[in-house]
């Protein structure tokens, strides 16, 4: 960051301070043509998002196959059974039970061995007082407080491998605070080339996607809509949601929204399953033309956040990435809009669709306890560690953050043991 950029941030802040009115309002590039992928969407009136759009050629179409295994109803291969009962205490306790036809030891997060754990407890508040839990030195035990909340889940689904050049697979990229669907470039090409078809838009207000000037429409409930009228613009059987920070929210709110079209999950330095809350003592409450006026300094911090380490080819990657380049009163309207009181753990644990974490664990911003955290309340969870990542995992490591995503599409459950049928005794057919 030179001497001269700072300068000319907090001229144009002083600027902004007098004319009220917020700088760099991103607007559509109307050079971008659609032959090169790229689209407009009009989500809403006068609300557009810019999408890149891109698979492989068309080919003509071939005769008719027989129908692959995984559509014979008496095949077994990737099939998953699972029941659950989650129940919720008033004092904030937080019980996952699994009953039954438990999932194996193989689909329980990443530990590969041993047999999954019949319940998990986990505390999601300090107890309260008369909590229903023995006290250290007390000597006896209380009698549990009555539940609060209860759910049971009872899934059968099938698991497949979601191998490239599938006409019925569909990669979505969902970025977040500050990015742009540019992060996403080392993917999007490589799964072009594996025949994969790949959607990714700017969010409102990032990229070349239009920044409405009210703050209302940076609320995570107008994101998603936004982001639901993508999906189901361009969704086809088997979709795959990948998201990367704030963007993890969203396609959690597509799986628990359309369980029968989303097959997995991919999340990216996502953070802990806890509801969406802006933090009172934020940075980010502060007015628009003072925000402005720091924006140098907050670009260095995220530079010095956001990657592992903080050279020439970081500082190149940032800018290729358009990350952080978004209006101040685009971004004060962001953080002061994550607000997402539905999607806690409860939330959460419901989902049934797979999930990879990854974590880059040199992120400053999101802790990898957080992860740990997520993988214990999801059903079907596995959580991979990039030891010389940060939270702009895709753009340092992208030939280890492609191998690990390609390796989930790939992956399905092994075939559930079928028990030796005895045989015939001579003379019998």
């Amino acid at each position: 960051m030179t001497r001269h950029t700072m300068l000319t941030g907090v001229t144009d802040g002083f600027f902004c301070c007098l004319l009220g009115t917020p700088p760099n309002a991103v607007r559509p590039l109307e050079s971008v043509e659609s032959s090169d992928g790229y689209t407009f969407v009009e989500v809403k009136p006068g609300r557009v998002l810019r999408v890149k759009h891109a698979g492989p050629a068309p080919i003509p179409t071939p005769p008719q196959p027989p129908p692959l295994p995984e559509d014979d109803p008496g095949v077994k291969t990737g099939l998953v059974r699972c029941q659950r009962r989650i129940t919720v205490y008033r004092n904030g306790r937080l019980v996952v039970e699994n009953l039954g036809r438990a999932p194996r030891a193989d689909l329980q997060g990443c530990s590969g061995s041993g047999d999954p754990p019949n319940a998990l407890e986990v505390e999601l508040a300090e107890p309260a007082a008369g909590d229903a839990r023995a006290t250290p030195g007390s000597g006896r035990r209380r009698r549990l407080r009555r539940p609060k909340r209860t759910i049971h889940i009872d899934c059968e689904q099938r698991i497949t491998s979601c191998k490239g050049a599938q006409a019925d697979v569909v990669l979505f990229f969902i970025h977040g605070v500050g990015g742009s669907l540019a992060i996403w470039k080392e993917q999007l090409d490589f799964f072009v080339r594996l025949g994969y078809e790949v959607v990714a838009p700017d969010l409102a207000g990032h990229g070349a996607s239009s920044a409405p000037q009210v703050a209302a429409a940076y609320t995570f409930y107008a994101l998603a809509e936004d982001m639901r009228a993508i999906f189901t613009r361009y969704a086809k059987k088997r979709n795959v949601l990948i998201g990367h920070s704030y963007g993890v929210s969203f396609c959690t709110f597509l799986a628990h929204e359309y369980p029968d079209l989303v097959h997995k999950v991919i999340m990216i330095n996502g953070g802990g399953p806890t509801a969406l809350e802006p933090s009172l003592c934020s940075i980010f409450n502060m007015p628009t033309c003072v925000l402005h006026c720091l924006s140098p300094c907050l670009a260095w911090s995220f530079l010095k956040a956001g990657f592992a380490r903080q050279g020439a080819k970081e500082k190149q990657l940032l800018k290729e990435g358009n990350a952080f380049n978004v209006s101040s009163f685009v971004l004060r309207a962001m953080m002061s809009g994550q607000y997402w009181p539905e999607g806690d753990e409860v939330y959460h644990a419901e989902l049934t669709v797979p999930v990879l974490l990854v974590h880059g664990m040199h992120d400053k911003f999101v802790p990898v306890e957080e992860d740990q955290r997520m993988a214990e309340i999801l059903l079907l969870a596995f959580l991979k560690l990039i030891e010389e990542g940060s939270h702009m995992v895709m753009l340092e490591c992208p030939e280890t953050v492609n191998t690990l995503l390609h390796e989930f599409l790939l992956w399905e459950p092994e075939p559930e043991p079928q028990l030796l049928q005895p045989e015939p005794a001579p003379g019998e057919k």
